[in-house]
């Protein structure tokens, strides 16, 4: 084992980020049995989806905290109080609030003002706490976004009691020697996520830079699924970051290749992908 200060957290969000791949979506029970299984895995957090998108995803999140054993189940929410209330509904260990941080996002997105983002993020975590749960704030475009006022707001968010802000590289744009230093500005201040996507096919490389620039909590998804070009791919960054870094997560190389096939099966993925474990 190795010591605990080197110690990394996965947060898969195959459930929520990676079913945003074109041409995907799971139902309810496809949701559940995944979920299984990544907590048997050993996945330390699941993020399960968005409550606020209607019935079926609170379904998926209410019966993914039935069957986990260890795993900590979040929801992702828009700086939105009904976002809020549809999660405090399913009783998720976590929630997550989306908070874009760049100029693009806040402007053309959000038509409003970077006071504006500050004051509705402090909102929503104050509520969010005072209900009584575990607080993470994702950072969006913050590869785009400046560093000054992001780093403004991670302080604002430690001091509003949040566990960890998530740096997520949401266009794909970052390349290891810029990320690195952005994050290690960042977990000077608070602990740090790390969510990047694959766009210039370096998602394992941006994640592995982020752990040793000292993010904590790394998302993946099964295959790399997600987005446009998809996110860090689970089973190749557990197979890199092993020989570094502490993880939950101790499958050998053919228990992890019959877990990728096993949630490939599950989710029903078309066009399973060809990749080193495949091998």
């Amino acid at each position: 084992m190795r010591p605990a200060e080197e110690r990394r957290y996965i947060v898969d969000t195959t459930m929520r980020d990676g079913e945003q791949r074109a041409g995907l979506a799971f139902s309810v029970e496809d949701k559940i049995a995944c979920a299984r299984l990544m907590d048997e895995a050993g996945i330390d957090q699941i993020e399960a989806g968005t409550p606020s998108m209607g019935i079926e995803e609170q379904a998926a999140v209410y019966g993914m905290m039935q069957v986990r054993r260890r795993a900590r189940i979040s929801t992702w929410n828009r700086m939105s109080e009904s976002d809020l209330r549809a999660s405090f509904a399913c009783r998720p260990d976590i929630i997550h609030i989306g908070v874009p941080v760049s100029d693009i996002q806040i402007v053309e997105k959000l038509r409003t003002t970077r006071a504006d983002v500050e004051s509705r993020m402090k909102r929503c975590v104050t509520l969010a706490r005072e209900a009584g749960y575990t607080v993470t704030l994702g950072f969006e475009d913050a590869s785009r976004a400046d560093g000054a006022f992001l780093l403004h707001l991670t302080r604002q968010a430690a001091a509003l009691g949040v566990r960890n802000v998530r740096y997520a590289d949401t266009v794909g744009i970052a390349h290891p020697s810029r990320i690195g230093v952005d994050i290690a500005a960042l977990a000077a201040v608070s602990p740090v996520e790390c969510h990047v996507h694959n766009d210039l096919g370096m998602a394992v490389a941006n994640s592995l830079e982020s752990a040793k620039a000292g993010a904590l909590y790394v998302d993946t998804t099964f295959l790399g699924i997600g987005e446009r070009a998809g996110n860090c791919d689970f089973v190749q960054f557990v197979r890199a970051a092993r020989t570094r870094f502490s993880l939950s997560v101790d499958a050998g190389e053919d228990a992890l290749h019959r877990l990728e096939e096993a949630v490939a099966r599950c989710l029903r993925l078309p066009g399973y992908p060809f990749s080193a474990a495949s091998i």
